[in-house]
């Protein structure tokens, strides 16, 4: 309300009038429906662009954040830095909690790669990578999780979209 340019915002799943919103500078403010004027929380969360803020759909308190700073970072709200940084090495265009899965998450960069973490098993690396596009100049740009069948839809900037099967050890909490 102050005239940030917000790039990205994430309604809480549960408390639905609380949201956070990510902007071009950066930053991610966390609001609520009840205090328009202010914001609850201010997080100095990347040094470029915010392309992504979700929250987690298991832990209320926890949500990630995704930015052209090459970063994806996993944040307990009461707290003002992170407790994860991935670096992916490239602008990250998207990050999405899994349906199924408190601890896993996948983003995607500009460089064609979809990302896939599972935290219960390995806190620093992803578990899978895979490279999804054929053409180099192919930006990936967005993910979603199917929320009944195992399986990731990947968008890229030119809009296409493409279907992808987990592999097992990856839906395993179906």
């Amino acid at each position: 309300s102050s005239g940030i340019n917000a790039e990205y915002g994430d309604f809480h799943h549960r408390a639905d009038y609380l949201f956070l919103v990510g902007t071009e500078e950066g930053k991610i403010y966390k609001c609520s429906k009840h205090y328009s004027s202010q914001y609850l929380d201010t997080y100095d969360a990347h040094h470029m662009a915010v392309y992504a803020v979700r929250w987690n759909n298991f832990h209320p308190r926890v949500f990630a954040s995704c930015s052209a700073d090459w970063t994806v970072k996993i944040w307990d709200h009461h707290y003002s830095e992170p407790m994860f940084t991935f670096d992916l090495g490239n602008s990250v265009g998207d990050v999405v909690w899994s349906p199924y899965s408190a601890t896993v998450f996948g983003a995607v960069t500009d460089d064609g790669q979809v990302h896939i973490f599972d935290l219960s098993q390995e806190k620093y690396e992803p578990v899978c990578q895979q490279s999804v596009v054929q053409k180099k100049k192919t930006k990936v740009n967005h993910l979603a999780f199917n929320q009944h069948y195992p399986m990731i839809v990947v968008g890229d900037d030119r809009g296409n979209a493409l279907t992808l099967k987990l592999s097992p050890n990856l839906r395993k909490c179906l």
